[in-house]
């Protein structure tokens, strides 16, 4: 499985991203799919995650405030993230699950938020 991930940036505090990840290869067998992120000194944190069955959980930090949907058609996962804040800072990794429990991460994605 192959994770390529899309949308970081820069914004303004109050502002809003959408961060898209497209799974290749075995995209049938995931399971979860989800994103974390990583700030500088910080170690690597769950963002969001989604099951294939649409459960969702969410950091306490971004409740409220972020959104994570997926496409299986396009086995893609996506990330909303609305009133940003500086805090938020950091880069954003997505992840997959195989459902034989094998962990997939892509390429990070720097969001800033200016403050």
């Amino acid at each position: 499985v192959q994770l390529q991930a899309s949308g970081g940036g820069l914004v303004q505090a109050g502002g809003s991203l959408r961060l898209s990840c497209a799974a290749s290869g075995s995209g049938f067998s995931i399971n979860a799919m989800g994103w974390y992120r990583q700030a500088p000194g910080n170690q690597r944190e769950l963002v969001a995650t989604v099951t294939r069955g649409g459960s969702t959980i969410y950091a306490s930090s971004v409740k409220g405030r972020v959104t994570i949907s997926r496409d299986d058609a396009k086995n893609t996962v996506y990330l909303q993230m609305n009133s940003l804040k500086p805090e938020d800072t950091a880069v954003y990794y997505c992840n997959a699950v195989h459902i034989g429990g094998i962990n997939y991460w892509g390429k990070g994605t720097l969001v800033t938020v200016s403050s």
